[in-house]
């Protein structure tokens, strides 16, 4: 979420600030110069999350013995809580693992799906009465099932080693004795509370005195905690069955929502396998639809022909390249991205190098695409948050997390002490449409992990939330590691390019006068001016740019050491023991 009068008005002044900046910033080619602290190194065990309380929870967990999913695991349910601004256990949830045992990635889409007595034409009749053409950000529609929890006990199934008590026993805590809220946060909530305090449940749960914490005040949720419990207890089953699941059903339903019990009950976790493109020595490795994260492979395959090495970070040739490399990855997310159990989507073919080879034609290199269309590849068969955990043995954890749209539906199903998710928004109304809405259907997701590998190797687990910023954010970390010599730090904190505008998998907005290049500070005067003599409309979006966190894997002596990395655009923390 954004303070959009802010967003208008530095977007309006950009191209002013922009064209401030000292020439010596061209000189920037290693971004060292735009750290704002080391990489936290250590031996045993490492966390980075985006608050500093559940990164030493992470770490409690793995000193007491637990695998890196019962960290990440347990890191979640605190952020649930002290993060409710970007997720909580009525959202959904991805992740990738790395299995020391089997030397292989798994991948978990844990996300939920549409309720199965909502139909398109009912959905249409009550967009009709509400006097709307697209779904709700808030309100009943747009909630489909919450995901995370049945994520978190099939990881723990696979891979967990403590029980599930000890790994939210740490949240339990913390809601039922309170921490004091962080400032990025305290900001956030306090932007929500205006949007979702007329929704029932809202202001009694998320509240003190009908406005949001501030920062450093002690932040309780009792209710959290009581249903924490009963999981901790009860298993999944205890979320998805019984008590809750009623109240969350009826809730919902008597807000004029379709979510039941059972959409609750019948909802499972998905394995799925991994997806990935080799990019220069390294392959890069995404989940497959109906997440996004195979913008960032396509992406990462139109890029590898052009040498980014020799243009150098923040040159002209690498913000103009890696630009129109979005808009045509971004086109065919539009169209192709959607839950492939209800369209045959031609995933191996989006990612083929081949297919990387022919797009390419249609990039530019000397001018601004103002408008470019979807590919049609062969058939073949075949705000949020981001935290990642390693253990002592070699597993490492690529997890994400959200309720979308920061806090969610602002549907709080009372005495559970949590808020809904409004993933369904994202569904397309449009016939045809890959990712159109139909009952029991898990729409279009923006949250990714990643990971990357070396020689068949564990090497970087990591992300970079924000809804569309995400695989853009993803590419850039691996130019700035593999392309500019970043250390893992580094590649997190030097400034970030962010393209909106593009059309959108719901259907409801195609690109227009090739959208706008959203160059955060730090890019020289000269840079700006020629990308504006190029065609780009330049802008400056204050919350756009994504939070990121990294744990990177290296080799040293007959061992291994992590390095972690956690940047300074949000309150979190890396580290390690």
């Amino acid at each position: 979420m954004r303070a959009s009068a802010s967003c208008r008005l530095l977007a309006g002044l950009a191209g002013a600030l922009l064209a401030a900046l000292p020439a010596a910033a061209a000189d920037r080619v290693t971004g060292r110069d735009f750290a704002t602290r080391s990489e936290v190194i250590a031996r045993h065990g490492m966390a980075a999350t985006s608050h500093p309380l559940a990164t030493q929870v992470a770490l409690d967990i793995l000193k007491a013995g637990g695998s890196a999913v019962d960290a990440a695991i347990a890191a979640n349910a605190a952020l649930g809580l002290m993060e409710p601004t970007g997720n909580g256990i009525g959202g959904d949830l991805f992740a990738i693992v790395w299995d020391p045992k089997t030397k292989k990635l798994h991948g978990l889409n844990g996300s939920g799906r549409s309720p199965r007595a909502l139909t398109l034409e009912q959905l249409r009749a009550e967009l009709a009465r509400l006097q709307r053409d697209s779904i709700p950000p808030h309100g009943p529609l747009p909630v489909s099932v919450p995901g995370a929890v049945d994520a978190w006990f099939a990881l723990h199934g696979r891979f967990g080693r403590l029980k599930m008590r000890d790994n939210l026993a740490p949240a339990i805590r913390y809601a039922r004795e309170g921490h004091p809220v962080s400032e990025l946060i305290a900001y956030y909530w306090d932007l929500s509370v205006p949007r979702l305090s007329p929704f029932p449940g809202f202001v009694e749960q998320f509240t003190i005195d009908s406005r949001a914490p501030r920062k450093g005040e002690i932040w309780k949720n009792p209710h959290l905690a009581f249903t924490l419990e009963r999981i901790a207890r009860g298993g999944r089953d205890a979320f998805y069955t019984g008590e809750i699941a009623a109240r969350i059903a009826d809730y919902v339903q008597a807000q004029g929502g379709y979510l039941s019990v059972e959409d609750l009950s019948s909802h499972r976790s998905e394995w799925v396998e991994p997806v990935s493109t080799r990019y220069r020595d390294v392959e890069v490795w995404e989940l497959p639809p109906n997440t996004q994260g195979i913008a960032a492979l396509q992406m990462l395959n139109l890029l590898e022909a052009h040498d980014l090495k020799a243009a150098g970070f923040g040159s002209v040739d690498h913000v103009h390249l890696f630009t129109e490399a979005k808009k045509l990855a971004f086109e065919d997310r539009a169209k192709w991205y959607a839950d492939p159990a209800f369209a045959e989507l031609p995933v191996p073919a989006l990612i083929s190098k081949d297919y990387a080879d022919e797009r390419r034609k249609l990039l530019d290199t000397g001018r601004a695409a103002r408008r470019v269309d979807a590919g049609n590849p062969a058939l073949r068969d075949g705000d949020t948050i981001y935290l990642t955990t390693a253990d002592r043995d070699g597993m490492m954890v690529s997890l994400i997390q959200s309720n979308y749209r920061g806090m969610g539906s602002g549907m709080s199903p009372p005495g559970l002490g949590f808020i809904l998710q409004d993933r369904g928004e994202l569904f397309a109304l449009e016939d045809g449409h890959a990712n159109v809405y139909a009952p029991g259907k898990r729409p279009f997701q923006t949250i990714i992990p990643a990971f990357v590998t070396r020689d068949g190797e564990p090497w970087i687990s990591f992300g970079v939330m924000g809804g569309d910023m995400q695989p853009q954010g993803h590419v850039q970390i691996v130019l700035n590691l593999v392309d500019f010599g970043m250390n893992l730090q580094e590649a997190g904190d030097a400034p970030r390019i962010y393209h909106t505008g593009s059309s959108e998998p719901t259907g409801a907005a195609t690109m227009v006068d090739g959208g706008t290049l959203q160059l955060e500070s730090g890019f020289a005067a000269e840079t700006v001016r020629e990308l504006m003599k190029r065609g780009h409309r330049i802008g400056y979006d204050p919350g756009g740019y994504g939070g990121y966190q990294a744990i990177m894997r290296e080799r040293s002596g007959d061992g291994f050491v992590y390095y972690g990395a956690s940047e300074s655009r949000k309150d979190g923390q890396a580290a390690g023991y």
